[in-house]
């Protein structure tokens, strides 16, 4: 429910400010004294398009305020959903500045304007010329035909099932499209795959053989060089190691005339040791190699092979060959098994495409059981609108799957005896189309769920009497929704339980958009007015009076 709107510097208006009743409120005012310009405000509470040219003054900012209260109407999945604050009442506010940037608030959080149109749908209907075109369509009409049947948690089910149909349906045109290239290229993958694996690839090998090659290379003159070694080492005569025993041998009895030499003979008889310890290590080393031109060649054969892999697959290491193997290995695998993978996703699609269509039925049967109610109850309200003779068929046609379900609907409407109904967009003029919308929106009101609905001039091309009738409706609707209706009837104005007047004020250098809340003095005068012009007789008053008590 709205309970407070605030205008500064929109359009005609420089400051506005109401607070519309819980139930029937009425705003009457002269041609262009900005009650359109109202709900072009109020449009942009619930997402509409800014614009600059809608400032009143091109030097400051316009800001529209609403404060709803939403205590009981189930938003706080939505407020939670988009990370907002929730509390009974909710303040939104929009602003322009001069420069064109438009912002939005939900309780001073700014927000995208999507999210101001999706909470805008929970907040307020508006009934405009757009509404003709709405009508006219066929899933607006699906939309009212599933609110009227409270198909909701079966749309729901049906779009679930879709939406896991639509799954399965790609994850299989995916995998065939995958399996189509792979197919293609498996021959070759296959030739790779084993062409790696004849070599039996080990990890870490490469650089075992480049080094076991460096040594079969040069294992006459390896050998030769041990020798050399060991001969300077163990030479008897000349040898490192006898030089240095007999060193030792010097320093040993050195340290016995004087303790200050024991180290000198402990560290000789150090290097001693291992110099002993070396001359084995090589030795040791010597025994192992071989002068051995087969294995020589083997090795370089196999490095060959292993050269040859990595510049043909840009491979920089052994290792890198052995993931490339692996992914191949995996390749193939999926060729081999692809006709099975294939089959069981063409049966989840199946399965998932028979659940749809079940849910689907399901949704289509509840759709369908309402049609007769819909046609009986928009009929009756259309006759006590004074159109007796009106006639509402729905026409059904079964389609396939999409997102709304297996139906596609048409409300057909005929206005007069002996003329077959034809879809809507053919046959209503503007008085009857003001009626059938007016009759839709009050069939809807509870089971949209709508806080507050603003009807704009919805008795336009309709007599006193029709209007009466329409405002006893509204009245009705009144009773459980926050009604906001512009009009310019006299029969319609005076039911309301508030009476805004929108009018111009000249006083200053530029025209501008003012609204007051009547008092019961006041509008009698201006119903008055509204019967017999600017200057209303007494039996005007008289009549305002009348409908005003009544």
């Amino acid at each position: 429910m709205l309970k407070s709107l605030n205008i500064s510097n929109y359009a005609l208006i420089q400051e506005l400010e109401m607070a519309p009743s819980a139930e029937l409120n009425m705003i009457t005012g002269e041609t262009g004294a900005g009650k359109s310009i109202m709900l072009g405000a109020v449009g942009l509470l619930l997402g509409n398009r800014a614009d600059t040219k809608a400032l009143s003054d091109p030097e400051n900012k316009c800001v529209v305020e609403g404060c709803f209260g939403i205590e009981n109407y189930g938003l706080e999945d939505f407020f939670n959903q988009e990370d907002l604050d929730f509390d009974r009442e909710c303040i939104i506010r929009r602003e322009i500045s001069p420069s064109g940037k438009s912002r939005a608030f939900i309780n001073d959080t700014p927000v995208r304007l999507e999210t101001l149109k999706e909470l805008g749908k929970f907040l307020m209907d508006i009934h405009s010329q757009h509404d003709t075109l709405m009508l006219a369509d066929g899933l607006y009409q699906l939309s009212l035909i599933d609110a009227y049947s409270n198909s909701q948690l079966e749309k729901t089910a049906y779009q679930q099932a879709y939406q896991s149909y639509l799954s399965a349906k790609r994850a299989l045109e995916k995998r065939t499209q995958e399996a189509l290239d792979l197919k293609k290229e498996a021959d070759f993958n296959r030739f790779q795959l084993e062409e790696l694996a004849a070599l039996k690839l080990e990890a870490g090998e490469q650089s075992i053989l480049e080094s076991e090659q460096e040594i079969l290379e040069n294992a006459e003159e390896i050998k030769a060089k041990i020798q050399e070694i060991l001969g300077q080492l163990q030479d008897e005569q000349f040898g490192a190691i006898r030089m240095l025993s007999l060193a030792n041998q010097t320093a040993q009895q050195l340290s016995r005339l004087a303790h200050k030499f024991e180290p000198f003979s402990e560290r000789i008889q150090s290097v001693l040791i291992e110099l002993k310890d070396i001359a084995a290590s090589i030795e040791d080393e010597d025994s192992e190699i071989e002068v051995d031109f087969d294995k020589l060649e083997n090795v370089r054969e196999r490095l060959s092979k292993i050269y040859h892999l990595q510049q043909k697959h840009g491979a920089e290491s052994v290792e890198a060959l052995i993931s490339l193997e692996q992914q191949l290995a995996e390749k193939v695998f999926q060729v081999e098994n692809l006709d099975e993978e294939i089959q069981k996703l063409q049966q989840l699609k199946s399965e998932a495409e028979k659940e749809m269509l079940s849910k689907g039925k399901v949704l289509s049967e509840k759709r369908k059981s309402s049609f007769g109610p819909f046609s009986r109850e928009l009929e009756d309200l259309l006759r006590q609108l004074g159109m007796e003779n009106a006639k509402i068929e729905m026409a059904h046609q079964s389609i396939p799957p999409s997102k709304e379900g297996l139906d596609q609907i048409d409300i057909l409407f005929s206005a007069n005896k002996g003329v077959t109904p034809q879809p809507l967009k053919q046959v209503a003029s503007g008085g009857e189309f003001s009626r059938l919308i007016f009759a839709i929106k009050y069939i809807m009101a509870d089971k949209m769920a709508l806080p507050t609905l603003i009807f704009d001039e919805i008795d336009t091309g309709v007599s006193g009497e029709i209007a009466l009738q329409m405002v006893k409706m509204m009245q009705e609707i009144a009773r459980k929704h926050q009604v906001i209706c512009i009009s310019h009837l006299p029969q319609v104005a005076a039911k309301g339980d508030q009476h805004y007047f929108v009018f111009k004020d000249n006083s200053s250098h530029k025209t501008v958009s003012k609204i007051k809340l009547l008092t019961e003095e006041e509008r009698v005068t201006e119903i008055a007015k509204m019967i017999a012009g600017a200057n209303p007789s007494a039996s005007a008053y008289e009549s305002a009076k009348e409908l005003l008590a009544n």
